[in-house]
């Protein structure tokens, strides 16, 4: 009878997930794919650029609410803490991949805070706790928000958060840091570039027979 009803929540949660507001509010607003412009995808930054920043923040709050409506229903319901956990990863594999957009949806951050928020503060400060140095350490909010998340279960492990806690976390990062292979590669490879070396006066005159 839990199982069912874990499996249940879970598809809920999906759905809830594939809520892309990203991309509703977009064709509401304009008609248009939100999918079509900038990084092509639903998230709150790209529709920020389109739209602007009233946007952008009504588009943050929305993923950010319906990760914490999931951990909310899973509470409603007393699902099991595992439930609970898989209800946390389907919310937030849906807003990533919605099936109703061919799986092509957002990255995932604001809805894993939201639901790491309900279901325990103390992650979520966690998280921050963690990004701050991170930040501090790389220079660039992406590389320093997702090195966050990478080692934040970690963290939470050596504290003694508990293993449901852990597990939660380290789905939500595995999650996150799938959805964001491409700009890690990019992001790595421009501080890995090398620097064009500046030509000296001698490099100049060169050949130039004086």
């Amino acid at each position: 009878m839990t199982l069912g009803r874990d499996i249940t929540l879970m598809i809920v949660c999906y759905c809830f997930g594939c809520f892309t507001s990203g991309y509703y509010w977009v064709r509401w607003r304009t008609g248009q794919d939100i999918r079509d412009h900038g990084s092509g995808t639903v998230g709150a930054r790209n529709v920020g650029r389109l739209l602007g920043p009233f946007s952008f923040f009504a588009t943050l709050l929305m993923d950010f609410t319906k990760g914490a409506l999931a951990v909310w229903l899973a509470m409603k319901i007393n699902a099991s803490p595992e439930g609970t956990v898989a209800a946390i990863v389907a919310a937030v594999v849906g807003h990533t991949w919605p099936a109703q957009l061919r799986f092509q949806g957002g990255k995932g951050v604001a809805t894993s805070l939201g639901a790491i928020l309900a279901f325990d503060p103390l992650l979520a400060l966690l998280l921050v706790i963690v990004f701050l140095p991170c930040f501090a350490l790389l220079r660039n909010f992406t590389l320093g928000g997702l090195l966050a998340f990478a080692l934040a279960p970690l963290l939470a492990f050596f504290v003694g958060l508990g293993n449901v806690s852990v597990a939660a976390l380290s789905l939500v990062a595995g999650v996150i840091l799938i959805a964001h292979r491409k700009n890690i590669r990019e992001e790595i490879s421009g501080i890995l570039a090398p620097r064009p070396l500046k030509e000296n006066s001698m490099h100049k005159n060169k050949g130039s027979g004086s």
